[in-house]
């Protein structure tokens, strides 16, 4: 079982694409040596969305994914209701989009983006699972009622939600508090962690003196709350120290402790490394409780815009 996977939410320009989101310059020049050194490394699990640079991550991650065999990689992708209309309110017509632009003739998991109407759309999942166009489903951004809900209505087909995939933090643990990891994992669901390191403000490379790109949205988000987060940031130094690790790889370490599969953003081939080696620390639950305290002392709510409350 894979105990990471890899984001391209950073990955191409466009709306919701890695230059305004990140203000980063990711293009398939830059990011095919990341995608190498992820498979070397044995990280072949790739999480990305149709509106992530309005199917421009998906466009770059499927040129690469083109380059290997095809039972070497696994995929995930997601409907997002908000942009429904852009493929005559389908999911089954905006998944076909996401396999035409990645050249897949399935899709290994498949994800209801956000949960605007849990009724609605979970619906729309069963026909691609009976065609075997899609392998697994998940929902993103659901709380525990929703999960709930969207079980059952894929239950009455002979199907299930396979995975959930929520913010999920030091900073923003609303989906323990919830109920919706204890869920999971009572359910045999895999629970996916995005924002693990809260888009870089928990790597322990940004402070007040170096802060993140300001033009950016996580510029804007993050750096005004930079100083709150330092004790927790020096503490996950000192612990990754007595680890041989960097803080983000005790960020990611924590979230695997949790029960979580990580979802790490890949624009480096740094990244990828750092991720891989993260995936064998093991941090002691007095490590774990120690930089939750320090978390919760911070006092920072990072909650998305995008989404509820899980609590």
């Amino acid at each position: 079982m894979e105990k990471i996977a890899l984001g391209t939410w950073a990955w191409g320009a466009g709306a919701f694409g890695g230059d305004a989101v990140f203000g980063s310059n990711t293009d398939v020049e830059n990011l095919k040596p990341v995608f190498e050194s992820a498979m070397k490394a044995g990280l072949s699990l790739w999480d990305t969305a149709t509106v992530y640079g309005m199917g421009e991550s998906e466009r770059i991650l499927g040129s690469f994914a083109k380059t290997v065999e095809r039972s070497k990689i696994q995929i995930s992708t997601k409907f997002t209701p908000q942009i429904a209309e852009m493929y005559d309110n389908s999911v089954e017509k905006m998944a076909e989009a996401s396999m035409e632009r990645m050249g897949l003739d399935y899709i290994d998991i498949y994800w209801i983006h956000n949960p605007m109407d849990v009724e609605r759309w979970t619906k729309g999942l069963i026909p691609l699972l009976k065609s075997g166009k899609v392998k697994r489903v998940g929902v993103s951004n659901h709380n525990i009622d929703e999960i709930k809900r969207a079980n059952e209505i894929l239950a009455e087909a002979g199907f299930k939600v396979s995975a959930v995939q929520n913010h999920f933090s030091l900073l923003y643990r609303s989906s323990e508090k919830g109920g919706v990891l204890d869920y999971c994992r009572q359910n045999g669901i895999q629970f996916w962690a995005y924002m693990v390191l809260e888009q870089g403000a928990l790597s322990g490379k940004y402070n007040k003196e170096n802060p993140l790109p300001a033009e950016s949205d996580r510029g804007k988000r993050y750096n005004p709350v930079l100083d709150k987060l330092a004790a927790l940031t020096d503490e996950m130094k000192r612990i990754g120290e007595n680890h041989g690790a960097s803080c983000s790889q005790v960020g990611v370490a924590w979230a695997i402790a949790k029960g979580a599969m990580p979802i790490i953003g890949a624009t480096k081939e740094r990244h990828v490394i750092e991720a891989a080696e993260a995936a064998k620390i093991k941090l002691s639950d007095e490590e774990v409780s120690r930089l939750q305290r320090l978390a919760d002392a911070a006092n920072v709510d990072t909650r998305g815009d995008w989404e509820h409350s899980m609590e």
